[in-house]
């Protein structure tokens, strides 16, 4: 059960919560990946991380017509997703999740551009494919093929080795050497940046 935010506070006053406000703003020029580097780290380190973390993304994404904003957001969720653990993807795999965050970020009502569309689609295929043989992360499986048996078509897509999220790999190296991240996150940054999907654009 979810209780409403005035019993739970402002998902944005957490550590992790403050930071995704940051790295979702659409002051921003580009995507922060130092900032999104530390979020994954402060998810991986505190016992509330994975679940403040997917409350300050929620409120980020949830009926803000700012689009820049959700574009930024999804890049966070994907970077939570590829770098922090079992307590995080466990939370975003629901149907819950899936169907009351990112399905409903693109309802036609909303009229979502494009971009927004199908990288909100891509997503949910990718979680699926990668999640289908673990039995509690199964949510976003039943979704997406509810998706599909409903008729709706999902971008073309590359999912062998698929990868949510990639920063360009000296980026990734530099933010690991340079950033002061946590010595368990550095090794799976860089572990992690062999991966070649691309992030789309925020612009």
């Amino acid at each position: 059960m979810e209780f409403p935010e005035f019993l739970t506070g402002n998902p944005f006053s957490t550590p992790v919560g403050q930071r995704i406000e940051q790295a979702t703003s659409s002051s921003l020029p580009s995507e922060d990946w130092a900032l999104n580097m530390e979020i994954c780290d402060v998810v991986n380190t505190t016992d509330e991380g994975p679940k403040d973390a997917v409350r300050a993304i929620k409120k980020r994404i949830v009926g803000n017509k700012n689009f820049r904003e959700v574009m930024l957001a999804l890049t966070v969720l994907e970077a939570c997703v590829k770098n922090c653990g079992h307590k995080f993807h466990i939370l975003v795999s629901t149907r819950d999740f899936i169907e009351g965050v990112l399905v409903r970020a693109i309802i036609p009502r909303n009229n979502p551009p494009l971009v927004l569309h199908d990288r909100v689609l891509s997503i949910i295929q990718a979680w699926a494919d990668a999640f289908r043989s673990s039995p509690d992360l199964t949510g976003v499986v039943s979704v997406y093929e509810d998706l599909r048996r409903k008729g709706l078509e999902f971008p073309m897509t590359e999912l062998d080795g698929y990868s949510p999220i990639q920063a360009p790999n000296k980026v990734l190296v530099w933010l690991a050497l340079k950033q002061g991240v946590s010595s368990s996150l550095k090794s799976s940054i860089i572990f992690n940046s062999v991966y070649s999907t691309s992030v789309p654009s925020c612009s």
